[in-house]
């Protein structure tokens, strides 16, 4: 009896893991991907197929908004999907081989006309958007179905932080030695045979995601009107202060990570340097990571979210005065990825909790359209920071593969990777002091079980 026991917890144990680590690789999947994309899209078409910054940045505003509203679509319709597999789950199979795809289109710009190569670049770009959609709002609505344990569901956000500060450690140290390797000092080769390889692998990767995870039997599960939807997010206050947070914090991280390579190109004169900040900013926050879930039950998620944003901003000030002083930067840059790591992975818990609470307050689970409408919110903050970024180019009159810059593009270019950012982390700090669903939320769980019950 007491082997059978033992047996059945060893099992537990293992399937408990099993599911953290399926569940974290998806993140790995798609940052091998995205990381891509964010880093080296804009420098790709501009430097590289010689397109117009200002044309690029409206293709990133229009896309982006255009793609906002599919992710809204796909959100309903993990609410009204009811397979075997559960309601998010499926979508990590059927998703993958179109993102991978699109991705590979995207850095393979044919030799057409300049508005030929626009219209190339819109239409997959819009492909990857909307690929990238079936795949990453399930990620956030699936967290919810996997436990009910919120200790757990930081587990599981570690998890997935921790993957997927791997696969921008990944991308970030390895990507432009690869680019220069594979293609033979071309660039343009060698960005279409790197992203190739790295989408087949992010592929490969959610297809390991769909067979390792499983979704808890949903409880009372209906059909629900857009109207029903909608009146209950309108009621979760946690949620729409979590939302107004949601367009600071990546619009800040969005116009920093596409400054990337101008600023340490152009400003502090050293693009080598551009590499080892990257690693930095994605090595550090993977260890970082681990101290979330300590550190998030000891003094709450909202405070640890608050401090870990001062946090990075302090990096950033020390980067700021660290001027083109290498360690200085280098300093800088460690402060700002602990703050950042720690940051985004109690982000990613936190995104569950208003779930519970729409469902505590209103009787109903909106769990995809909630995650669906984040990821909306998301976009809206890469389509804010895309079209903000190639506006201070233009503005700045930033000449593509110049070494040498006027003072406008200068300026532009540290906004975009300083000063943007600070503000809209301050602002981040301020709106997250309105959040306080980590007082009420064990008093939420409680009824909801006796619900359930």
């Amino acid at each position: 009896m007491e082997t059978t026991q033992t047996n059945q917890l060893k099992r537990k144990r293992l399937m408990k893991w099993q599911q953290r680590i399926g569940y974290g690789v998806s993140d790995l999947a798609c940052n091998l991907i995205w990381q891509m994309i964010s880093l080296y899209l804009l420098y790709f078409y501009t430097d590289i197929m010689h397109l117009n910054a200002a044309s690029i940045s409206l293709m990133f505003v229009v896309t982006r908004f255009v793609d906002g509203i599919t992710d809204l679509l796909v959100g309903y319709l993990i609410d009204h999907t009811n397979t075997r597999w559960g309601k998010s789950r499926p979508y990590f199979l059927f998703g993958a081989i179109p993102f991978a795809l699109f991705a590979f289109l995207c850095f393979n710009v044919p030799d057409f006309s300049a508005s030929g190569k626009l219209a190339y670049a819109y239409v997959t770009y819009f492909g990857l958007s909307l690929a990238y959609t079936l795949v990453n709002v399930p990620m956030a609505s699936i967290l919810p179905s996997l436990t009910n344990d919120t200790e757990e569901r930081t587990a599981l956000s570690t998890s997935r932080k921790f993957f997927a500060f791997l696969g921008a450690t990944i991308v970030s140290s390895t990507a432009l030695t690869l680019v220069a390797f594979l293609g033979n000092g071309n660039e343009r080769v060698g960005f279409k045979i790197v992203m190739g390889i790295f989408g087949i692998v992010g592929c490969l990767l959610f297809f390991f995601t769909f067979f390792s995870v499983r979704e808890l039997p949903a409880q009372g599960s209906k059909s629900l009107s857009l109207k029903t939807v909608f009146h209950s997010l309108k009621q979760n206050k946690p949620w729409l202060i979590f939302a107004v947070n949601i367009l600071f914090m990546w619009t800040s991280f969005f116009i920093q990570s596409s400054a990337l390579v101008y600023y340490f190109t152009v400003v502090v004169g050293n693009k080598a340097l551009s590499i080892t900040v990257a690693t930095i900013m994605s090595i550090v926050p993977m260890f970082a990571n681990f101290f979330v879930p300590i550190l998030a039950k000891k003094i709450g998620k909202r405070n640890l979210y608050t401090l870990s944003s001062s946090i990075q901003l302090l990096g950033l000030v020390i980067i700021m005065f660290a001027d083109k002083a290498v360690s200085g930067i280098l300093f800088g840059a460690f402060i700002s990825a602990i703050g950042y790591g720690i940051k985004e992975s109690i982000y990613f818990s936190m995104q569950a909790d208003p779930v519970d609470y729409g469902e505590w307050k209103t009787g109903v689970n909106v769990s995809g359209s909630l995650s669906a409408i984040n990821g909306f919110l998301g976009k809206v903050a890469q389509a804010i920071s895309g079209g903000l970024a190639g506006a201070l180019l233009a503005w700045g009159m930033y000449q593509p593969g110049e070494a040498i810059q006027n003072g406008k593009a200068l300026f532009a270019i540290q906004a975009m990777y300083l000063y943007v950012p600070m503000i809209l982390i301050i602002c981040s700090i301020i709106t997250m002091q309105f959040y306080n669903l980590d007082k009420i939320y064990p008093k939420i769980k409680a009824e909801l079980e006796e619900r359930k019950e």
